[in-house]
């Protein structure tokens, strides 16, 4: 499989990406969520919808992996604000003052299609990433020939919340002061605690694509700011309501980050879209849903292209 690594400069910060299949083949750009990095979008996954004739491209956000840091200059001053305010005010369909929000990680995410000279792309984001791509399709409608919603929310107020604790063990990420054996046992519990006995990630899978991520950088003040732009942001329904692009959302019935409630948000606020729950998945891509999974994705580009060009059939089909 041909990949191709680079880094754009992006509108704040670097942004490093892969770009996988054949350049000429209809482009996808999966957008990974909260503290997570691109890595989290398997290779074998990517590899599989490349297989299906899709360009696949996946990067690190601001504040992941070999993306750069936002880290705001010490203003011994200006304590920044505790998190339970900004969850307050999130819960109250509140926007927040935060260093940035996810409207400026959808610039990236459009500044990164520009970077690769590609007027638009088929987008599929999960967690905050599915956030992002809502905000992406809802602001730059041009550039989206079509949305993939999976795992994610409306961040709207009372939605279900996420299981007791598991966001907190998220944030309790060791820093590198720990170690690179700390960090790698805190990401592989955590990615566990993502997904459900039915699916379950073999753990050599997860040691691999632990130590991986520890290798490319692990950094919890970063985590911290991507929170807080999810909490900053607030309410994404008047986004939602501006998309135009041929939308399917699927979730995980068994989704203890964002219970199936949230996916059932995102779908009644964007216009015609299609729901697809998965009874047992949680909120990860494990292998054993990966041809569902991709077969869903490949399945939906291929119908929104057929609506846009006039002409049918699965990508690659001719």
């Amino acid at each position: 499989m041909d990949v191709r690594q680079g880094v754009i400069p992006g509108p704040v910060v670097p942004i490093a990406y892969e770009d996988w299949g054949d350049p000429a083949a209809p482009p996808l750009l999966l957008i990974m969520g909260l503290g997570a990095q691109m890595v989290l979008w398997p290779d074998g996954f990517c590899g599989m919808l490349a297989g299906a004739g899709l360009r696949v491209i996946r990067f690190d956000n601001r504040d992941a992996g070999l993306s750069g840091r936002c880290q705001p200059p010490r203003q011994p001053s200006a304590p920044r604000p505790p998190l339970w305010r900004l969850m307050v005010r999130a819960q109250l369909g509140l926007s927040s003052r935060v260093p940035y929000t996810l409207a400026d990680m959808a610039a990236d995410t459009a500044a990164l299609l520009s970077g690769l000279g590609l007027a638009r792309a088929h987008i599929a984001g999960a967690s905050m990433g599915g956030m992002i791509a809502q905000i992406l399709a809802a602001q730059h409608a041009s550039r989206v020939s079509s949305l993939t919603v999976l795992f994610s929310s409306t961040n709207q107020p009372l939605l279900p919340p996420t299981a007791p604790g598991l966001l907190w063990k998220m944030l309790r990420s060791p820093g590198p002061k720990a170690g690179p054996e700390a960090q790698k046992a805190h990401v592989k519990d955590m990615l566990r605690a993502l997904g459900t006995s039915e699916y379950p990630v073999p753990d050599q899978d997860l040691e691999d694509v632990a130590a991986c991520m520890v290798r490319r950088g692990i950094d919890p003040s970063g985590v911290r700011r991507q929170l807080m732009a999810v909490l900053g942001t607030g309410d994404l329904r008047p986004y939602c309501r501006a998309i135009t692009a041929p939308t399917l959302v699927i979730h995980g019935e068994n989704d203890r980050m964002l219970p199936k409630a949230a996916g059932r948000a995102v779908a009644r606020a964007i216009p015609g879209a299609q729901l697809h729950l998965i009874p047992g998945m949680g909120h990860d891509v494990p292998p054993a849903l990966w041809p569902r999974l991709a077969g869903l994705i490949v399945d939906h580009v291929a119908a929104a292209s057929a609506r846009h060009d006039g002409a049918g059939g699965r990508p690659g089909s001719g």
